[in-house]
């Protein structure tokens, strides 16, 4: 059975699957500046749900705890309100949540949650971005659905795409980030996602963290274009944000 997808902001978006509500990379706060070290992040569009609105979450999937894109002050108080975050060792460091090296899994309920290789940009940004993970969910009876988390790497796309072969969801994070501190790509563009969908074999691809703040540098038309560009704009599945999405067979 497919899961139901309700996007609702930037790389946040509700999972409903094999019984368990999902919650990705929690961002609630309104728009507003926000510091980053030397940096200032300003968040354009606020979320199209409260958290308030979101009620009862299972479980939060963090791919990285230290940029407020993908977790900030609300968020936060989200994540501590649900019974099980799973993210990186550094940020079960400072948050207490979970942690999950490449390739560990967690088995929550009928799903199996695996984590899997991202960079946060180029190679060797680590020490100036920080660890970042991505997540594939899978269990009997259930879709494989890949969650990309701030990954760059089509390489890691590769090795994922070696260990789960057919991947039915694709949540795959864009945007082309650029800050100031690295001036080359910190997220997928929309080619590369577009790369990453054929690798994957993805029947669906959601595109997230394409929105809502002034250093993505690609919103939803550049990934619309380059999907239909590459015949593959049947594969996006773009909800309305703030309603739910079930996702039907195409094949």
């Amino acid at each position: 059975m497919l899961p139901t997808i309700t996007t609702i902001g930037g790389p946040t978006a509700l999972l409903e699957l094999g019984g368990l509500r999902i919650l990705t990379d929690p961002t609630f706060d309104p728009p507003g500046d926000h510091p980053v070290g030397p940096l200032t992040l300003t968040k354009t569009i606020g979320p199209a749900l409260s958290h308030a609105d979101v009620g009862r979450v299972d479980l939060v999937l963090l791919s990285h705890d230290q940029h407020p894109d993908n977790l900030d002050r609300l968020g936060r108080r989200m994540m501590s309100a649900a019974p099980l975050t799973l993210s990186t060792p550094e940020a079960a460091e400072r948050t207490g949540v979970t942690p999950m090296r490449p390739w560990q899994h967690h088995d929550v309920g009928r799903v199996r949650v695996t984590a899997v290789p991202a960079l946060h940009g180029p190679p060797g940004c680590e020490p100036i971005v920080g660890q970042v993970t991505g997540f594939v969910l899978t269990g009997d009876g259930l879709p494989t659905v890949y969650i990309s988390g701030d990954n760059a790497s089509l390489e890691c796309v590769e090795l994922i795409a070696e260990r789960f072969p057919a991947v039915d969801v694709a949540l795959l994070f864009g945007g082309a980030v650029r800050t100031p501190m690295i001036d080359e790509r910190l997220t997928l563009n929309a080619a590369d996602m577009v790369i990453a969908a054929r690798l994957l074999k993805a029947r669906y691809v959601v595109p997230l963290h394409v929105e809502g703040w002034t250093h993505f540098t690609e919103n939803q038309a550049d990934v619309h274009a380059a999907f239909s560009e590459a015949g593959l704009g049947h594969l996006l599945v773009s909800p309305t944000p703030g309603r739910p999405a079930p996702l039907v067979p195409v094949r």
